[in-house]
């Protein structure tokens, strides 16, 4: 038996075709590739509308014709460095570069550069490439700063990057000479007050001055003339810094002499400040004799080589009705004996006077 053959519809097969045209493989990539690439362009449309500035100006804050336009800020580079403001404040470095001192330098992404040398006597330090550049006085920051500019003098390099490191400060040392415990040369790293410098040299002696000369190193050779009082608060509050190569003498202080007939004659140092008056170094001395003559006394001063010769009134001044007068280093005071007392105290009194004026007419 034969079976029907069903032919197959021709409406339908039009309608398929119609509907779904090129139902195939490269349909459906065509497809994706088109969409993608959409999505693509559509993404960077939006980052770019990201990456513009919103304007913050409302509608009606368009400038008129008569007001000026703001002008622009200058734009800057961002390779140059924005000048830096000193402050007229800050404390100066104290450590600077010498002759002697070891450095290192380095030269960011140029490794060759890197190198480390000494300050040469004459204050100049051999670069590599550059040469020689001068560095005494400078602190690290500014020696750095002039390497920078030697190196772009030169077209070496076009944006260089120096930093300098001191390894050894050959004068990081305070030198104190005179009247000291121990003389010589002490370390110090930073600025230190002139109580401390003296306490690292064992402080001063029973003949040293107060008034103390201090000697700023470089080649300037300031000087300058401190005084350290005697009293601890007013010694305390001196406000007097010693910084590294500074030079520290303390002189020998002034000696006084008293003569003639006095318990102690001698010579006696003005420590009190460096000052002393006529009571105090009768007093020093243990005060006159039972055999002295106190209505007066002699005091003797140099005076540009010349040796002047002046009576004080002695008892007026200890019953308070003179002044008393200050003295002066090198000062001679004679206390002369009385004859009539010694003649009454004996024989041997009379020859210990005798022997104190031959001392006094010797001088």
């Amino acid at each position: 038996m034969e079976l029907p053959v069903r032919k197959p519809d021709p409406l339908r097969m039009a309608r398929v075709s119609t509907l779904r045209p090129g139902f195939t493989l490269p349909y459906f990539i065509g497809r994706f590739v088109s969409r993608f690439i959409l999505a693509a362009l559509l993404c960077c449309f939006l980052a770019a509308h990201a990456q513009q500035p919103a304007s913050s100006a409302p509608p009606d804050s368009v400038p008129s014709p008569e007001e000026p336009l703001a002008t622009p800020p200058a734009a800057t580079d961002a390779r140059s460095p924005t000048p830096a403001t000193a402050d007229p404040n800050a404390t100066p470095e104290s450590l600077l570069i010498g002759p002697g001192d070891l450095l290192r330098i380095t030269v960011l992404r140029e490794s060759e550069l890197d190198q480390r040398t000494r300050v040469l006597d004459s204050g100049e330090i051999t670069l590599a490439l550059a040469g020689n550049v001068s560095v005494q006085g400078l602190t690290p920051a500014a020696a750095a700063a002039r390497i920078a500019e030697k190196y772009r003098e030169g077209n070496y390099l076009l944006h260089p990057e120096v930093s300098v490191f001191v390894e050894e400060y050959a004068t990081q040392t305070v030198t104190i000479l005179g009247q000291v415990a121990h003389p010589g040369t002490v370390r110090v790293t930073a600025p230190r007050s002139l109580i401390d410098v003296l306490s690292l040299a064992g402080g001063l002696t029973e003949f040293a001055d107060r008034h103390i000369v201090i000697e700023r190193g470089g080649k300037a050779g300031e000087r300058i003339r401190a005084f350290l009082p005697n009293r601890a608060d007013d010694a305390l509050n001196a406000d007097i810094l010693v910084r590294p190569g500074d030079t520290v003498i303390v002189p020998k202080a002034g000696i006084v002499y008293v003569l003639g007939d006095v318990a102690h004659p001698g010579g006696y140092v003005m420590q009190n400040d460096s000052q002393l008056t006529v009571l105090q170094a009768i007093a020093l001395a243990a005060g006159a004799s039972k055999t002295a003559s106190e209505k007066s006394v002699c005091l003797v001063r140099n005076i540009d080589g010349i040796s002047h010769a002046a009576d004080l009134p002695l008892r007026d001044m200890e019953r308070g009705r003179d002044p008393d007068v200050p003295l002066q280093a090198n000062d001679i005071l004679y206390v002369p004996f009385s004859l009539m007392k010694s003649i009454s105290l004996g024989i041997a009194d009379i020859t210990a006077a005798a022997s104190s004026a031959l001392i006094y007419a010797a001088h």
